[in-house]
Parts: C-alpha cells; sequence; structure tokens
C-alpha cells in the first residue's frame, strides 16, 4: 500500500483524496444542494404525489405518505428531536424494521443538523452496546420487540451504562420503565404549525459535506465498522445507480417507483431505496418482514418501474409469479446485488416478470459501483457485474498471490475511487486510511477479474481465495451455483488445508430446501453442468440447517472454516 493517509476532518469539502472536490463539483458528481433540499422541492412541485408505501405484512395494511405529507412530518419529528436536546452535531440512532417512521427520522435528523445511525432490529446486546458507544448517540428510537428479542428493555439497560444515551424511544408495545413513547412524542405533537416554529429550525441542517450518516459493516472479523457518509458522496453514488438506468434528474421523478427489498438499514434500502426516489421525486415502496412472494404485490398495485433485491429474493419473486400471476406490465428493471446473477435466474426474471435482469456491485464505503445497463446485450449480468457509475473507477490490482498476472481472465484485488468513497470509519481513521494508497484507491477486500467489456466480475473476498493449479476458485460464482440447485436453500465454499499439506479441499456447506439436500455427485454435476472447470469442482459437501451470518446477511466464512477444519481429510 502507499502512504497511510491522514484522518481527514468530517466533513470537509477538502476530504476528497488529492484534492479533488472541486472536480467533483464541476462534473455534478457532488452539489452545494442537499437532500433535505430535494424533499422541500418535491413537496412544492408535487405535494400529492406518493413518496412512501410501507407495507405491513402482519397487519395487512399500507402506510402511505405523499411529498406534503413526509416534509411536514419532516419538520414535526425535528421540532420533537429539539426537544429531546439533539443538537447540531448528535447522533441520533434508529432501531427499525422497514417501516414508515423511517423516512421522515432520516430527513428529520438533517434538519437539526444530526448524524443518523440506522441500526438492524437483529443486532445483539453486545453490537448495539459497540454501535451506541462509537456514535455518542443521544437519543435511540426502537420496538418493544423484534423476532422475540426485548429490543427496548435492552435499550433501557444500555442508557444506564452509556452517559451519552439520554433518550429511549419505543415506536410499538409497552414502555420500559424510562422509556418514552413515540408516537404520542413524534406524530401526535403537531408542533410545526406553532407559531415560531419554523424560526426554531433555521440555521440547523446539516451542508451537503457534512456527516450525515453511519452505515455499519457487516463485522464478520469483529465488531463492525461505522461507515460515515456526507450527503454529497451518498448523492453521487445514487444519481449514478439512477443515471444508469435512465432516470436522471430531467425529468420530474414519476417514472421512478421503486420496490426495495432490502432493510432500510442498510446502504441498498437507505440511499438506492429512500433517498434515490426523493431525489427524483419519485416512490420508494417497502414491506417490513420478509415475505418474498408478496413483493409482487407491491409492484402491481403501485406500478413499480423498478426491484431491487438479492438473487434469492428474486427467484422466489418469480416462483411467485409463475404461481400466481401478478401485473409486472410497469416493470422495466431488475437489479440483482450481493451476489453473481446466475444465467437460469436471469431467464427466469426476464421470462415471469417481463423486465430485464441486472447484475449491481457495490459496498457500505462507496454504495453501488458497478451495474449492468440496459445497452448491455442480452444475458450480460450473468457474465459480470457490469462497469463503473460515472462517479467512481475500478482497478483491478493482479499478483503473483492470484495467480499469473499475465493470464487470461487474470484475477486481482478490486480497488475503487472517486466521488462515493465515504469519508471514513467514524472514530477508527486508522483503519480506514489502511485500505488507501496516496492515489486515492480504495481497497475494497474483494478479488475481481476483467469481464472483457471495460467492467468487472466479482470472483469472492481476497481472505477466502483459495488457488488450485495456480488459477484462483471462483467462490462466489460456485457458491451461487450451489445454492441454485433445487435441493439447496442456499450455499457456501470454503477451502480448508488438506491434513497432509497437499491443497486445499473445497468444502460446499449447504441448507437444505425442505429434503435431504444434495449429495456430493449432485452438487459436482450441477458445477460441471455450469460450464466451470473440473478443478473447481467441490471434494466435500456439509449440510446445516442455517449458515451463520453478519447482521448484514454475509456467511461468517471463517466459523465455517473453524468448524469443518479438524476432520479436514489427508
Amino acid at each position: 500500500m502507499g502512504t497511510a493517509a491522514k484522518e481527514r476532518p468530517a466533513g470537509a469539502a477538502e476530504a476528497a483524496p488529492g484534492g479533488r472536490a472541486a472536480e467533483y463539483r464541476r462534473r455534478g458528481w457532488w452539489r452545494d444542494e442537499t437532500f433535505l433540499d430535494d424533499l422541500h422541492r418535491r413537496a412544492r412541485e408535487h405535494p400529492h404525489r406518493l413518496a412512501v408505501a410501507g407495507r405491513r405484512v402482519a397487519e395487512s395494511r399500507t402506510d402511505t405518505l405523499d411529498y406534503a405529507e413526509l416534509d411536514r412530518l419532516t419538520d414535526r419529528f425535528a421540532l420533537a428531536l429539539l426537544e429531546l436536546g439533539v443538537r447540531r452535531g448528535d447522533f441520533v440512532a434508529v432501531q427499525l424494521p422497514n417501516r414508515w417512521e423511517m423516512v421522515p427520522l432520516i430527513f428529520a435528523s438533517i434538519r437539526v443538523g444530526a448524524a443518523v445511525v440506522p441500526i438492524s432490529p437483529l443486532c445483539t446486546k453486545e453490537e448495539l452496546r459497540h454501535r451506541l458507544g462509537l456514535t455518542g448517540a443521544r437519543v435511540h428510537i426502537t420496538l418493544a420487540k423484534w423476532s422475540g428479542a426485548p429490543l427496548a428493555e435492552t435499550a433501557t439497560r444500555l442508557s444506564r451504562e452509556l452517559p451519552s444515551l439520554a433518550h429511549v424511544l419505543v415506536v410499538d408495545g409497552p414502555l420500559p420503565e424510562g422509556a418514552l413513547p413515540f408516537h404520542e412524542h413524534f406524530v401526535a405533537n403537531e408542533r410545526e404549525g406553532r407559531e415560531g416554529a419554523a424560526a426554531r429550525l433555521d440555521g440547523l441542517a446539516l451542508g451537503a459535506d457534512d456527516p450525515f450518516v453511519v452505515l455499519f459493516t457487516s463485522g464478520t472479523t469483529g465488531l463492525s465498522k461505522g461507515v460515515l457518509h456526507s450527503q454529497n458522496t451518498v448523492y453521487s453514488a445514487v444519481r449514478g445507480y439512477a443515471d444508469a438506468f435512465g432516470a436522471g434528474e430531467g425529468g420530474d421523478g414519476a417514472g421512478w417507483v421503486a420496490a426495495v427489498s432490502t432493510p432500510l438499514v442498510h446502504y441498498s434500502g437507505f440511499a438506492q431505496g429512500v433517498l434515490a426516489a426523493v431525489m427524483l421525486g419519485g416512490t420508494v415502496a417497502f414491506q417490513d418482514v420478509r415475505r418474498n412472494e408478496a413483493l409482487l404485490d407491491l409492484v402491481e398495485r403501485y406500478g413499480a418501474t423498478l426491484l431491487y433485491g438479492p438473487p434469492a429474493t428474486l427467484a422466489d419473486v418469480a416462483a411467485s409469479q409463475r404461481a400466481e400471476r401478478r401485473d409486472t406490465s410497469t416493470l422495466r428493471h431488475v437489479v440483482i446485488g450481493s451476489a453473481p446473477v446466475l444465467r437460469e435466474l436471469a431467464d427466469e426474471v426476464h421470462e415471469t416478470l417481463g423486465a430485464r435482469a441486472h447484475s449491481l456491485w457495490g459496498m457500505s464505503e462507496n454504495g453501488p459501483v458497478t451495474t449492468t445497463r440496459p445497452e448491455d446485450p442480452d444475458g450480460w449480468s450473468a457474465r459480470s457485474n457490469g462497469r463503473a457509475i460515472d462517479a467512481m473507477e475500478t482497478r483491478i490490482e493482479t499478483s503473483g498471490a492470484y495467480g499469473a498476472p499475465d493470464a487470461a481472465g487474470s484475477v486481482g484485488r478490486l480497488k475503487v475511487r472517486g466521488a462515493s468513497l465515504a469519508l471514513g470509519y467514524h472514530r477508527r481513521p486508522e483503519a480506514f486510511a489502511a485500505e488507501l494508497d496516496e492515489e486515492g484507491w480504495f481497497d475494497t477486500g474483494d478479488l475481481a477479474r476483467d469481464d472483457g467489456r471495460g467492467g468487472i466480475r466479482i470472483v469472492g473476498r481476497a481472505r477466502d481465495a483459495v488457488l488450485r493449479d495456480g488459477r484462483v476458485v471462483p467462490m462466489a460464482e460456485l457458491e451461487a451455483v450451489i445454492g441454485s440447485h433445487p435441493e439447496a436453500a442456499e450455499a457456501a465454499l470454503v477451502g480448508l488445508e488438506a491434513a497432509d499439506g497437499a491443497g486445499a479441499v473445497l468444502v460446499a456447506v449447504v441448507v437444505p430446501r425442505g429434503g435431504r439436500g444434495p449429495t456430493l455427485e449432485e452438487v459436482r454435476a450441477r458445477v460441471a453442468e455450469a460450464g466451470h472447470d473440473a478443478r473447481f469442482l467441490p471434494d466435500r459437501v456439509e449440510h446445516v440447517p442455517a449458515l451463520p451470518k453478519t447482521l448484514t446477511g454475509k456467511v461468517r466464512k471463517a466459523e465455517l472454516r473453524k468448524r469443518y477444519a479438524a476432520d479436514a481429510p489427508a
């Protein structure tokens, strides 16, 4: 790596590596306006256009907000935050599933000059303590319970040991001692209509370059890191994402209706879902629990033009469409992230939904970096993760560690740089600087190869790399192939050192789909039928009821390696 970068002044425009802030602004990747300005403009221009549709699956109802309502609630929530003592530079933690309350809370935090800290409701007590303590959150908003976990009780207990945490508010359910009712404080009190209310908010809002959100990483190797973004680093990413699908800011946004299956506490739901919709003046639709077969109800009801989710979700959606046909005639793009797209999935999406499948790659530190485009050849999403959005660059750095650098299809470490790069890791500047070189290239930790058309194909994580006969095993693609077996719900692949030191043993760890699960012979046949080299065929298959995962859904490969290493064959 190059010389370690110094800690950047959080929120300063000069934070762009190499002083490229002026270039980013000149090219329109950064701006002086903010997402709050977008909201105000949309509320003026299209006050009664639908902004948010949040489905409550168990209650068979959908909560909706038009732009006028979202704008009004933003001020109401902002004034409520002020009354709780939130001041400019503070942090507001929000631990909610995909609920409508999340959206005005994002904009209200911007309005009072506070950074928002989205936290998964599946967060463990240890991880919650870490996230609240790291950010010094003043306010924490959560549910009474989620998936059997007593979220509110846990948070109130933590408030007694975290001096910065002054208030815990509960959206639904009984209140533990010391907690406040969210709806009574935030929703029922129409503060925005009182005399002098607007004046109380004047001059508080965050600027485009100020820190405004902390998004936590998966934490596969320890406690998670808090990725600190400005509105500009996020704007450049979501603008590039929208432009890739022909939905730039030239129109009035009516054609952008995104159905999002991922959590609003993750980058994809938070930015590509909520913020992209408001930036464009479109609509974002989501549901509070994972019910993949019900996503098409949102598509049909609100005329979604774009559907986003991981491969397993889209496979369920396509199967649901075959079982019960819904009107998906408005759907133009199905964007698939988090794992490689297989040709059979791309074909199934097109056949059942009438829309083209696109492959996207990104990470919390950058947002969506590469994606396939509508103008790419048919089936390209099954061969590539696409090329970089305008605001970002990619580079594959080959070395002998990953095979011969000059070999056809050679694999190397993927590095990225550009306007979407985060400000850093909150309170861990040295960890972020360690991934940057002196030219501003950020080491993603992923391995990739050139797709032959100016884009990339992700191979897997560098720390999980396995070489066979001088070639890197394409772990990500093999996992997708194995996981697509009819007898498999999902799969992970790990490499173990053989007891005699004679190379790596490939172990496929498979979650059976309601039955016995695929045998080793069936897995090997599946991989061979997909066109992969015989040297990449797995040596063992292990069946498990569930894969160990992080809060963001990433498989804990280190845990699997430890679990199966003891009986690796000689």
